[in-house]
């Protein structure tokens, strides 16, 4: 029987048992001596945090949420010029927002309070462990005098025990730093940046909240800045993978190449874009590797995503009789419920750090891009598989014209969305029916494109619109968020606002968590009404500039986007698009019967 990659006969947990050193090696620092001393005041823990976190790329923004004991802590990293504190509403959303900052900008940071702040904020630090994204999580800890005292402080579970905390965010982080004493304080801290830098994962921080304030000689000085060496291919592995991946793409009649998601942490795109140059394969994306390959290549196809594929994508690619992923996650949601029809022995998988051929052999310690870009030295031409797509191709069709204040219909909504994209602009899809509309999305050239595909955690979409918002304030993002999500992380539209930010957002609004209908309905998905418009016009309580339209026909959904990107600009705008509970896009039909199958299947018979 043929192996299969997604498919429910085979279905094999991802291996992480990589073999070799992370994304980059070990940190170093450079020769140069540092000449900048610091008097007293600024020679502090505190001060130290935030003169790193500047020197990553945190320059303008964290995200916080005060308890007392970050409160001294939150004192030092204000002070530090160019970082710029943005408190948030909840600890979730400040997460979340650094979630979408670190999208952007390469690195996040937030910081919370002990255990009631950091259990809060877990679920975002989690989400960005699944999708490979840098965050510093900064917990302002309890007294250093405390620890093994046997005494019980307020903000735990009532337990002398102080390591509850430490002990959640061990699963969902690469390093925990718990600074004590001030003695280590500077070897941890340096280390835990630095680990999140080189693995592209999370870190957490505990820092006592008696010793932000304290002077310290390690902390005198200018900290020299990072120089993370970078990881090296074993060189022989190397030439052996290209050589038999070579070999098995020209040899084939039809290849396809598809990216990944975890191209982005192996910083890889440029060098998958140079093999499609070379190649001329087809090149299709995975859903969650969208925006990461540019869809303007004279050789792009769409997205790949089996049954619920872009028009006349999946039949090119699990027709093709080689296919090469790049990065790829195939769980249950990429792989439709596990039905892609996709065979193992056709395929070559490169990861971050290996790549496998086949059935065999696999090649480890060797990174992606240089793979992509040995691989692409050696390729001969074949455009087989891009000349078969033209054949078939049939541009996309449009929706059913409108009668006059006909209610609006999701397909006619996105007719529009379409127009409104350029090289300014910024796409943010919640996990919903988003997802499917915002995949068939034709991205202009330097349009972002993001979503949480890994994770789903209903609700990111707000705080990651504020996060990414602010790490580029020359774009203009568009956010698509569904009612149920909106109503888990509403809040913080209040800090959007306070930032001045421009933000679109559409708020679909039909009565309920509609991706869950499709997999399993029942009343629980029916949520409670919300006057949308009105709750943010309360929150904007004339602070600001915000402005709040509801949308219930074409008619008005035109004249919303034309004041939005007119006379109101300069403005966030929150657009309420009230649609019927059943409209949804295909296939999210298609696709929630299939994840339903897969979730429904009996238990095998022991």
């Amino acid at each position: 029987m043929d192996t299969k990659i997604g498919a429910l006969d085979v279905c094999k947990a991802e291996n992480h048992d990589v073999g070799c050193l992370p994304n980059s090696a070990a940190s170093t620092v450079q020769n140069s001596v540092p000449s900048t001393l610091f008097n007293s005041a600024d020679a502090t823990l505190g001060r130290h945090l935030a003169r790193r976190l500047v020197q990553i790329g945190v320059t303008d923004v964290f995200f916080s949420v005060p308890g007392d004991f970050n409160l001294t802590l939150l004192d030092h990293l204000i002070a530090e010029p160019g970082l710029t504190n943005i408190g948030c509403c909840n600890e979730l959303n400040a997460g979340y927002a650094a979630d979408g900052y670190a999208r952007s900008r390469g690195v996040g940071a937030c910081v919370v309070t002990f255990t009631v702040g950091g259990l809060s904020v877990l679920n975002a630090i989690a989400g960005a462990y699944s999708e490979n994204l840098p965050v510093i999580c900064i917990v302002g800890g309890p007294n250093s005098n405390d620890y093994g005292t046997n005494r019980i402080l307020h903000h735990t579970i009532g337990l002398p025990d102080f390591s509850q905390e430490l002990r959640c965010f061990q699963n969902v982080t690469c390093f925990q730093a718990v600074v004590n004493n001030l003695e280590d304080a500077h070897e941890l801290i340096d280390t835990a940046i630095s680990t999140a830098l080189k693995e592209s994962k999370p870190v957490y921080i505990s820092i006592g909240c008696n010793l932000a304030g304290i002077p310290h000689p390690t902390f005198s000085l200018e900290p020299v800045p990072f120089s993370l060496s970078p990881k090296l291919s074993n060189k022989m592995g190397l030439e052996a993978a290209v050589e038999a991946a070579a070999e098995f793409l020209n040899k084939a009649v039809k290849p396809v190449m598809v990216g990944g998601p975890k191209m982005r942490a192996a910083l890889a795109g440029d060098a998958f874009v140079e093999l499609a140059d070379a190649s001329g394969f087809a090149l299709a994306v995975m859903p969650s590797a969208k925006g990461m390959v540019p869809e303007h290549h004279p050789h792009f196809i769409g997205t790949y995503w089996g049954a619920v594929s872009t028009a006349f994508c999946a039949e090119i690619v699990e027709s093709a009789d080689a296919y090469l992923f790049a990065g790829p996650i195939f769980n249950d949601y990429s792989s439709v419920g596990y039905s892609l029809l996709l065979k193992k022995e056709k395929a070559i998988i490169v990861q971050p750090d290996r790549v496998t051929i086949g059935n065999g052999p696999t090649f480890g310690c060797i990174l992606m891009k240089d793979f992509l870009r040995g691989l692409a030295k050696r390729m001969k031409h074949n455009n087989t598989a891009h000349e078969n797509y033209r054949r078939i191709f049939v541009p996309d069709g449009h929706p059913l014209k409108a009668a006059p204040k006909e209610p609006l219909r999701v397909n006619v909504l996105f007719q529009h969305i379409q127009g409104m994209l350029s090289a300014e602009t910024a796409v943010i899809a919640e996990t919903g029916d988003s997802w499917f509309n915002c995949q068939k999305l034709k991205l202009p050239p330097g349009c972002g494109y993001e979503f949480q595909m890994q994770y789903g955690s209903i609700g990111w979409s707000v705080g990651a619109t504020l996060g990414y918002a602010q790490a580029v304030p020359e774009k203009r993002v568009i956010s698509f968020i569904g009612d149920g999500s909106f109503q888990v992380t509403a809040q913080d539209v209040s800090t959007m606002i306070r930032m001045g930010q421009r933000t679109i957002i559409f708020l679909i609004n039909n009565g309920g968590y509609t991706i869950e209908v499709e997999i399993h309905d029942g009343p629980y998905n029916v949520i409670k009404n919300w006057n949308y418009t009105g709750l943010v016009d309360a929150i904007h309580n004339g602070e600001g500039k915000c402005w709040t339209t509801k949308v219930r026909c074409e008619e008005e959904l035109i004249e919303a986007i034309e004041t939005a990107n007119g006379s109101k600009k300069d403005s966030l705008c929150f657009i309420e698009v009230i649609v019927h509970k059943d409209d949804t896009s295909k296939e999210l039909l298609e696709w929630g019967s299939r994840v339903s199958a897969a979730n429904s299947r009996p238990p095998n018979p022991q």
